[in-house]
């Protein structure tokens, strides 16, 4: 069903550049699911989605683990509005806000209120630890989807991971 209402509102809105439902199926939704299988998201999480864009990867990781606290964040107010629909018609209980992910770790209502910080494709890594990690609770966790060739990213952001108090 959710995988229904994004093709069919991408044309409008331009949620993802994949289009086909077995790909939509994989590269998102599967894909998202890693996520749960890192072990990192415990049963009442509260979990924020970082520039969630078609909500990839809060959506599925709240639709596989219903007793998460899921906040979908993005810039767009479209694309919140969108989410809010989708989380409406799947009965999912989600906060979702338009805010700019750099104005969010500033703003006393979200900063270290998170126990994971969840993002995928969204930004190179020394730019996603500063709109991330001061989302965490102390303790908590940020997982940053990023794609194969991530080392290079890794080794430009470890400064600032640890200039933030966080640890690889």
């Amino acid at each position: 069903k959710n995988m229904k209402l994004i093709l069919e509102r991408n044309e409008k809105i331009n949620l993802t550049a994949i289009t086909e439902p077995d790909v939509v199926r994989v590269k998102h939704y599967e894909d998202s699911l890693t996520c749960l299988k890192s072990g990192y998201i415990k049963d009442n999480d509260s979990v924020v989605d970082v520039g969630t864009g078609a909500g990839f990867p809060g959506l599925p990781i709240k639709i596989e683990n219903n007793s998460i606290r899921l906040t979908l964040m993005d810039s767009l107010n479209k694309r919140i509005n969108f989410l809010k629909e989708v989380s409406s018609q799947l009965n999912l209980d989600t906060e979702c806000i338009h805010i700019r992910a750099e104005e969010a770790g500033k703003n006393r209502l979200y900063r270290e209120s998170f126990d994971v910080s969840v993002s995928r494709a969204v930004a190179r890594l020394s730019v996603l630890v500063e709109y991330c990690l001061p989302l965490v609770k102390k303790g908590g966790y940020m997982l940053a989807m990023k794609g194969k060739d991530i080392e290079a990213e890794l080794d430009e952001a470890k400064p600032l991971i640890k200039l933030l108090g966080g640890q690889v």
